[in-house]
C-alpha cells in the first residue's frame, strides 16, 4: 500500500479527496502545518506528499526544502491558490515535482497519484501486453517470406523494445526477447543467403525493394548536400550499431532536427571492405579494378593500413561525379582521446570549409577493449550494459562536443553513418584453412576454406559477391551467420572459451548489417 502525506492548514475542507484516495487503496496521513509534516516525515517514509504553499507558520516552500533534505526521492506536489509565475519558478528551483492550483478536483489528485505511484506498474503492464502482442505478430510474419522493408520494420521493433526493457528491467521479458533476437537472426541469415547476391548489380538494375548498400551512401546522402555550398560534415563512426546510435540520439534531439534513414552494409561487414566502399562509392572489387594503387588485399596488409586512403577515395568519387568544392576537402581520423579533444576545440575552424569528412574509431575501440579487458566485460556483460557503456562514453566524448559546437552553426549540414555494426558472439563454429587464411573471427578468405554450412555463408566465387581475392589466386570466402564465430580445430576448446561473449563484426546479422544514416540540421 502506498503512503501519502497531505499537508494543508485547511485539511478538513479536503476530506472528500482524502476519502476518495482511501477508497482507491492509498493510505493517507494528514498534517495542518509544516512543523508537524517534518516530524512525521522524519519518523516514517511517505511515497508522495501533497503540500500547501500558503500555511500559517512555516511556509510551503520552507517545508519543501526540509522535506527534500530528509528524503530527496519522495515526490512532492505543491498545491496553491497563488498563480504567480515567480512562485512557480521558485518552487521548481527547490525541486518541486509537480504543481496544482486550487481549487483542485478529484481527477487532478488521482492523476497525480497515478503519475508518481503507479506509473511503473501501468507502464510495465503496457510493455508486457504490447510485447506479447508483437511476439505473436512477429511469429506469424516469420512464417512468410519478408522483403527488406519488412525486415527493417522487424529490426526497429526489436531495437526499440530492447531499449525500452533497459528502462524497465523488472518486467521479466529478457529471456523472451533473447529468443526473439535469436530466431530473427536465424531467419534474416536465410534471407541474406537468398537475396544478397541479387542486390549487387548496377543501381538502376537492382530489384524492387532492394536496400541501399555501402557504395550508395555518398551518392544518396552526401553529394546532393554539397550543391548548396554550405559547410558539410560527413561523419563515419566505425562499428556503430543502431541501438548505440539511438541512445546517443537522445542527447542530440534537443540540438538538431534529426532525419534517420537506413541502409545495408556490404559483406563482409568489416572495415577494410565496408568503409572503403562508402568513401569510394564503389564495391571493393571495383576499387581494386579502377584504382589498383589502393587495392584491398587483406592478406597482404593489416586492417589499419587497408583504410589509409579514404580521403583519396572520396576525392576520386567527387571527381567522377564532377563535384567541385569551393575549397580543399578536409579529412580527420580520430583514433585517440587527446586528438579528439583537440579537434573538438578547433571544430569551428572547419565550418569555413565546404566538406569535412571525419572518421571516429571510439565505438570500435570499445568493442575490442571489452574483449581485451575483463573489467570492461564486467561493466558491460550484455547488450543492455553495452548500450549503457556507449551512452556514458558519448556524454563525455569529443564526438558529442563536436556536435554541440556544430549545433550553433545555423547553416551546417551533418550526415552521420557507420560502416558496420557488431554482434555478441556466443557460439563457436569450426573452420579449416591454411596459413594465408585471413584472421577475422566472423569471416575467412583463403584457399579451400571449409566451414559448417548451417553456420556460414560459403562463397566459392568471391568476385560474384564483389569481394576481392587479392593476389593469392583461387579463394573461398566463408561468412559466419547469427552469433557464430570461427575457431580452428587445433586447441578448439581453448579458443572457443577465449572469444566467447565478445562483440565481433564481419558476419551476417541484423546488428551488423542494418545501419543508420542520419541527417542533422541545427535547430
Amino acid at each position: 500500500m502506498n503512503n501519502i502525506l497531505w499537508v494543508d492548514d485547511e485539511i478538513d475542507l479536503l476530506r472528500p479527496h482524502i476519502i476518495l484516495l482511501e477508497q482507491r487503496g492509498y493510505a493517507v496521513s494528514t498534517a495542518t502545518n509544516g512543523e508537524d509534516a517534518i516530524e512525521m516525515a522524519s519518523e516514517k517514509r511517505f511515497d508522495l506528499v501533497f503540500l500547501d504553499e500558503s500555511m500559517v507558520g512555516m511556509s510551503g516552500l520552507d517545508t519543501l526544502s526540509v522535506l527534500k533534505d530528509i528524503d530527496r526521492s519522495v515526490p512532492v506536489v505543491m498545491v496553491t491558490k497563488n498563480e504567480q509565475e515567480s512562485l512557480m519558478e521558485e518552487a521548481i528551483g527547490r525541486k518541486i515535482d509537480d504543481y496544482l492550483t486550487k481549487p483542485v478536483n478529484p481527477t487532478q489528485i488521482l492523476a497525480a497519484c497515478k503519475k508518481f505511484l503507479e506509473t511503473q506498474r501501468i507502464t510495465e503492464e503496457k510493455i508486457t501486453h504490447d510485447f506479447r502482442q508483437e511476439y505473436s505478430q512477429l511469429s506469424r510474419k516469420l512464417m512468410d517470406r519478408m522483403d527488406w522493408s519488412e525486415w527493417l520494420d522487424v529490426y526497429l521493433k526489436l531495437v526499440e523494445r530492447s531499449i525500452e526493457l533497459d528502462r524497465h528491467p523488472d518486467v521479466g521479458l529478457e529471456e523472451s526477447l533473447k529468443d526473439q533476437w535469436k530466431v530473427c537472426n536465424s531467419e534474416f541469415s536465410k534471407f541474406i543467403d537468398d537475396e544478397y547476391a541479387d542486390w549487387l548489380v548496377e543501381k538502376d538494375k537492382r530489384p524492387d525493394g532492394a536496400p541501399l548498400l555501402s557504395p550508395h551512401i555518398a551518392d544518396t546522402y552526401l553529394l546532393p548536400k554539397l550543391k548548396n555550398g554550405r559547410p558539410t560534415f560527413f561523419i563515419v563512426v566505425d562499428c556503430m550499431r543502431l541501438d548505440q546510435w539511438m541512445v546517443m540520439e537522445e542527447f542530440i534531439r534537443p540540438l538538431f532536427t534529426v532525419q534517420r534513414d537506413y541502409y545495408c552494409s556490404i559483406l563482409p561487414t568489416a572495415t577494410p571492405y565496408a568503409r572503403n566502399s562508402i568513401f569510394a562509392g564503389l564495391y571493393p572489387t571495383d576499387i581494386n579494378k579502377h584504382y589498383p594503387q589502393y587495392t584491398i588485399d587483406e592478406r597482404s596488409h593489416d586492417e589499419h593500413t587497408l583504410n589509409r586512403h579514404e580521403k583519396e577515395l572520396l576525392q576520386l568519387l567527387l571527381q567522377r561525379r564532377r563535384v567541385t568544392l569551393r575549397n580543399n576537402l578536409q579529412y580527420i581520423k580520430i583514433i585517440d582521446t587527446d586528438f579528439g579533444k583537440r579537434i573538438e576545440a578547433d571544430i569551428s575552424r572547419y565550418t569555413k570549409h565546404h566538406l569535412t569528412a571525419i572518421v571516429i574509431n571510439a565505438v570500435d575501440m570499445i568493442a575490442h577493449s571489452r574483449s581485451d579487458y575483463p573489467i570492461l566485460k564486467e561493466i558491460a556483460p550484455d547488450e543492455s550494459a553495452y548500450r549503457t557503456l556507449t551512452k556514458s562514453w558519448f556524454q563525455h566524448s569529443s564526438f558529442y562536443g563536436i556536435l554541440r559546437t556544430l549545433s550553433t552553426v545555423p547553416d551546417a549540414q551533418i550526415i552521420i553513418t557507420t560502416d558496420h555494426g557488431s554482434v555478441r558472439c556466443l557460439r563457436g563454429s569450426k573452420v579449416v584453412g591454411d596459413r594465408e587464411t585471413t584472421t577475422n573471427l566472423r569471416y575467412k578468405l583463403g584457399r579451400n576454406v571449409q566451414a559448417e554450412s548451417r553456420n556460414a555463408l560459403i562463397i566459392k566465387d568471391p568476385a560474384a559477391y564483389k569481394i576481392p581475392i587479392g593476389s593469392h589466386g583461387s579463394t573461398t570466402c566463408v561468412i559466419a551467420k547469427e552469433d557464430h564465430y570461427f575457431v580452428y580445430p587445433t586447441d578448439y576448446n581453448r579458443y572457443v572459451a577465449k572469444y566467447k561473449d565478445s562483440f565481433q563484426h564481419g558476419g551476417i546479422s541484423l546488428e551488423e548489417m542494418v545501419l543508420p544514416v542520419v541527417t542533422l540540421q541545427p535547430r
